[in-house]
């Protein structure tokens, strides 16, 4: 039986550990809090992050990281973007060295500028084909609930992608494997801030077609800083690009789409934070990192750039709207 670990007990960490345990993995789920733990491990149940999911009584959970690695043949690194780095850190040394290592983080790291698969191999020394992600239309509560969902693990060693992929297959949960790392990355790292957009413009009132327009020209932002990185555009057409655009930036169960929302309706970035429990969207961070990438390789990203004005240069969110209506018209 393959074995795994999963290290981060937020909600899509929880949820990515449900399905691996009912494809018949042995796993283990490590949770900051000791109380989180004791909740998946007696109560089978996250009730912080997915209160009313009853979890597989197979999934153990543990405070202790060491415990969750100690005979894993696959490590799922769960935790948000901005803090992977400091958390590799405190795990390296109990990770074994031909380890597989998942990342399910969504972002560019701040300064640096890397994707996480990056971040990965510069902090545990990790090979790249040692290093797999995983993207797509993967909001958490619906595949906790078991709705049917596909995603795609991307690794540059297909042999490890497959067995990932033969470890979280279910019923309802379709993995496909892919070989363009960078693809996964960027489309996953992006349509964060998209779906801030698409929040914004629903939290001012206005409608589908605003929405369907950023997310379609939200796509085109993508797709140029993807191919600008070396990745490969029909990864970007896929699951992985607009299957995971099209989620995040339609669903209230999107943390990034909901905080964009309050953002719309003149909330600040503070009592949005309040009312979402503390938590920031990765979107809120990551616009100025993509930003940041997008000009280092000299791309035009007109949507990212507005998100980055209103989240953090105090920019309202319709002058940011007058302000991409007012840019140069041009050919699609």
């Amino acid at each position: 039986m393959t074995t795994a670990a999963v290290l981060g007990a937020g909600s899509w960490g929880t949820a990515y550990a449900k399905v691996l345990a009912d494809a018949g993995t042995d796993v283990t789920i490590w949770a900051r809090r000791e109380e989180v733990a004791r909740g998946i491990a007696e109560r089978h149940e996250n009730s912080d992050y997915l209160p009313g999911v009853e979890l597989p009584h197979s999934l153990k959970a543990t405070a202790d990281h060491r415990v969750a690695l100690e005979g894993a043949d696959f490590v799922v690194l769960a935790v948000p973007s901005q803090t992977l780095r400091t958390n590799l850190e405190a795990w390296k040394a109990d990770i074994g060295p031909d380890v597989t290592l998942l990342s399910l983080a969504k972002g560019i790291e701040s300064g640096t500028l890397m994707r996480m698969s990056q971040v990965i191999g510069q902090v545990t020394g990790a090979e790249q084909n040692r290093i797999a992600v995983l993207s797509g239309p993967n909001l958490a509560r619906e595949i906790a609930e078991g709705q049917p969902a596909a995603t795609v693990i991307a690794c540059p060693d297909s042999t490890r992608a497959m067995e990932i992929q033969k470890s979280c297959a279910t019923k309802y949960f379709r993995p496909y494997t892919n070989s363009d790392v960078i693809g996964c990355e960027i489309g996953g790292a992006c349509k964060n801030v998209i779906a801030l957009a698409c929040g914004m413009a629903a939290g001012v009132g206005l409608g589908e077609n605003t929405v369907a327009s950023i997310i379609t020209r939200g796509l085109a932002e993508i797709t140029r800083l993807g191919t600008a990185l070396g990745a490969k555009p029909a990864t970007l057409a896929g699951l992985a690009g607009v299957g995971d655009l099209v989620a995040t930036c339609t669903s209230p169960l999107s943390r990034n789409r909901s905080f964009g929302e309050r953002l719309g309706r003149g909330e600040s970035l503070e009592s949005a934070q309040e009312a979402t429990h503390g938590q920031v969207a990765e979107g809120v961070k990551s616009c100025t990192s993509v930003r940041a990438l997008a000009a280092s390789y000299d791309v035009e990203m007109p949507l990212t750039d507005a998100v980055h004005r209103v989240c953090h240069e105090g920019m309202s969110v319709r002058d940011a709207i007058g302000q991409l209506l007012g840019r140069r018209i041009k050919p699609e």
